[in-house]
């Protein structure tokens, strides 16, 4: 039975935006990031719209994830951007995923699957198991100290596997005015002169975000690492942007019920909202365990009916929301309500959200649960 409610992806737009931003970008090459389910839209449906639109690499925040797009029968080089746990290198190796490591025992994990996976297969041709290192230039979350790297880069080539990369990740590239970025590629550029000085290639090299790539060219070097943007997103909303994107997601519902409320009356859990004149509200089905916040109804949100703006009253519930119509067009039960996206001329935007919850679009897209269907418009999942 379908549910009156979904998260709507167009990959036409997923397509158009990587083929941008993939322009842009040359020579360097790009790597679609679809970590957390594509964040929110659906890794597989992303992920290959993102390989048919010209992207060579992929990235994912875990192993089950880039295990996910194998089985997907997805076959271009997919990156795991942390060091995989010890436990998970055999499956990492078993799916062909390229690796992050960044300690010793991330090394020898890694060696250890590699070396098991060569005697299973007893294949003297089969060819060095490719890693990538990964460097801490200043965000200081994971990555080996620039001190580390050669050291850990020897050990990478002496343990029987493949440098295929080394990168770094910046920490404030959606800030351009400030000077970190800078000072991270800096110290970036010194690794890679002790390994070139160690003899040591460290295959692509790699630092520039979505942030990154937009407004940073020294940081694309040869390959860039393209997040939120592919979703047509902007890392940094109050920044021009270089490249058109267009956002993929949009959120819709349809009414459920109208009723009238008299003046004096609240409405949803605590009575916060108090109508002071006879009012109209109508009733969406979706709530907090869809990702619609708790908060945004008192935050002043709004959505989309009838192609006009109607402010949100109340408390998000777990499942259902109150919205205001009495002023504009007669709303009934059915017609459709967007929280995200466009309506006639009018559209709503995660970042208008994110502006609203103290938060980034990051995290709005990605908070969609799992129980809201996605539904594709474009492209092979149509």
């Amino acid at each position: 039975m379908p549910r009156h409610a979904s998260v709507r992806i167009d990959l036409d737009a997923v397509t158009a935006n990587v083929v941008r931003l993939a322009g842009f970008a040359q020579p360097a090459l790009l790597c679609a990031v679809v970590k957390a389910d594509g964040y929110g839209h659906g890794a597989v449906e992303i992920a290959t719209a993102a390989v048919e639109a010209g992207a060579p690499w992929l990235a994912v925040a875990l192993v089950e994830e880039g295990v996910e797009l194998r089985e997907a029968g997805i076959d271009v080089p997919v990156l795991v951007l942390s060091q995989p746990p010890p436990d998970a290198m055999a499956d990492a190796r078993a799916a062909d995923l390229t690796p992050t490591l960044y300690t010793p025992e991330g090394v020898a994990a890694a060696a250890r699957a590699a070396t098991e996976a060569a005697a299973e297969v007893a294949s003297p041709g089969t060819p060095p198991w490719a890693v990538h290192l990964k460097v801490d230039t200043g965000m200081h979350r994971v990555g080996a100290q620039p001190a580390d790297a050669v050291d850990l880069a020897r050990s990478i080539q002496d343990s029987g596997l493949r440098l295929g990369g080394t990168f770094t990740h910046l920490a404030v590239a959606d800030e351009p005015d400030r000077p970190e970025t800078r000072l991270q590629l800096d110290r970036f550029r010194a690794v890679l002169d002790d390994l070139a000085a160690a003899d040591i290639d460290p295959g692509l090299r790699h630092a520039a975000n979505s942030a990154g790539l937009l407004f940073h060219p020294d940081a694309r070097l040869d390959l860039v690492r393209v997040g939120i943007a592919a979703y047509g997103i902007a890392p940094a909303p109050t920044l021009e942007l270089p490249v058109m994107l267009t956002p993929a997601m949009s959120v819709r519902a349809e009414v459920t019920l109208v009723k009238d409320v008299p003046a004096g009356e609240g409405v949803s859990y605590g009575l916060r909202h108090v109508f002071d004149r006879d009012a109209v509200v109508a009733t969406v089905p979706l709530g907090y365990a869809d990702g619609v916040s708790r908060r945004l109804g008192t935050a002043g949100a709004e959505v989309l009916i009838g192609g006009v703006r109607r402010p949100v009253r109340g408390v998000v519930t777990m499942d259902q929301f109150v919205v205001e119509v009495t002023d504009g067009p007669p709303v009934a039960s059915g017609d459709e309500v967007v929280l995200i996206g466009r309506q006639g001329d009018e559209e709503i935007t995660a970042d208008e959200w994110a502006g609203l919850l103290d938060t980034i679009a990051y995290e709005v897209v990605c908070g969609f649960g799992p129980r809201l269907p996605r539904r594709y418009i474009g492209g092979r999942f149509t």
